[in-house]
């Protein structure tokens, strides 16, 4: 049987193999300390759960509209509006499975063949592997350490060419944790605008944020910006809603039209109680939000003081999400090589950076219980201190 062409141009995702393996070797009833998903371990709250479940007694389990449930549309836009000052409306907006799934079906509605796409590394992993997909051509532009792996005004301005359709910003970023201040912001917004591109703002890890640290929508710094913006969000990481499969793309209207119909050929509409789960986390108390982000807040400052505390490992304290990124360079050993090693020996699963287009680093997520992260603190400092 011959596959279709696109098929072996797409890596599939380390994040998700490692994850299953680390499970994997616990069902088998070994020990594994595992920093690899980007998953929080808190149960989704009680809330939302309830709300889902009164759904599923009312009979909420019809087919829907592709574009995703009215209240819930609603609901997004005017959080949009009180929270990011984006001055959306419901038809602005589609419900997608899962934040993924929004990225997706904007890069199918927006790129053609030979555009070209800017992606700052270290990146999600699969930016580029769903621009590979659709024919598209990744432009990478590297940051380091020095610029906290940031892309500068700078470099944007120099990666775009005329073929430049779309530019992907990440703040709080997956991987690093950083987070753009608002001023960098500003100018980036700029050169947007000058070149006259698009920008999509996956802000999915928004309300993550540590240590003053503010979060600033680049489409609500004015209209031209606004015109030439979309936005990325869920409810996996602020909600622990990660199995819910919600997420949402908001932007302009056309845009948004495009990927509505290519959700209907593609998933139909998201699950239909789940919406309503979804429509109750926006409309209650933020309560819940804020006491995961204060337990994610101590687990960083564990996790981080005891890894630069080993030799050989450095990392930058991060402002947002629930990863840290350390360079591992002094081992010797490259991301894959040193990943591998970390399980096989010392049962601690971690995410190797070349994932992430850094082969010198690799990925810790803290969203675990903190004795989880003490004991694989203890394996990875031997593991390291063997080796250098």
């Amino acid at each position: 049987m011959k596959l279709a062409a696109r098929v072996s141009q797409v890596t599939p995702s380390l994040t998700l193999a490692i994850a299953a393996k680390a499970k994997a070797l616990k069902a088998d009833g070994i020990d594994v300390c595992s920093f690899s998903a980007g998953e929080p371990d808190f149960d989704t709250p009680a809330h939302i759960k309830a709300a889902a479940v009164k759904a599923l007694d009312e009979g909420k389990t019809k087919y829907g509209a592709a574009a995703g449930e009215p209240k819930l549309r609603e609901a997004i836009a005017h959080k949009l509006k009180t929270d990011n000052g984006l001055d959306y409306k419901s038809e602005n907006v589609i419900v997608t499975n899962g934040g993924k799934h929004s990225l997706y079906n904007l890069i199918v509605a927006l790129i053609d063949a030979g555009d070209e796409v800017i992606i700052p590394a270290p990146y999600w992993l699969s930016y580029p592997e769903m621009v590979t997909l659709v024919g598209g051509i990744s432009v990478i532009v590297p940051t380091d350490a020095t610029t906290g792996y940031k892309i500068t005004p700078e470099q944007l301005r120099k990666a775009i060419t005329p073929k430049t359709k779309l530019f992907i910003l990440n703040s709080p970023s997956n991987p690093t944790g950083m987070v753009y201040t608002p001023d960098e912001i500003k100018a980036l917004a700029q050169v947007v605008v000058d070149a006259d591109i698009f920008v999509v703002s996956d802000e999915i890890y928004e309300k993550i944020l540590y240590d003053g640290a503010e979060h600033i929508s680049i489409g609500s710094l004015g209209k031209e910006i606004f015109d030439r913006t979309l936005i990325s969000n869920g409810f996996a990481k602020a909600y622990s809603m990660t199995g819910w499969r919600l997420g949402y793309l908001a932007g302009p209207v056309k845009i948004i039209k495009a990927a509505s119909t290519i959700q209907g050929h593609s998933t139909s509409n998201v699950c239909t109680f789940a919406q309503y789960g979804a429509i109750a986390a926006l409309q209650s108390s933020q309560d819940c939000v804020e006491e995961m982000r204060q337990a994610f807040a101590k687990r960083r400052q564990v996790m981080l003081e005891r890894l630069n505390a080993i030799p050989g490992l450095s990392t930058a304290k991060p402002d947002g999400a629930f990863y840290l990124f350390p360079d591992i360079s002094k081992t010797g050993l490259k991301s894959l090589k040193f990943c591998d090693a970390l399980l096989e020996e010392h049962q601690v699963a971690v995410i190797p950076g070349i994932a992430f287009g850094a082969d010198d680093n690799i990925r810790l997520s803290y969203a675990t219980d903190m004795a989880t992260i003490e004991k694989g603190m203890d394996r990875l400092e031997k593991f390291v201190k063997s080796r250098i």
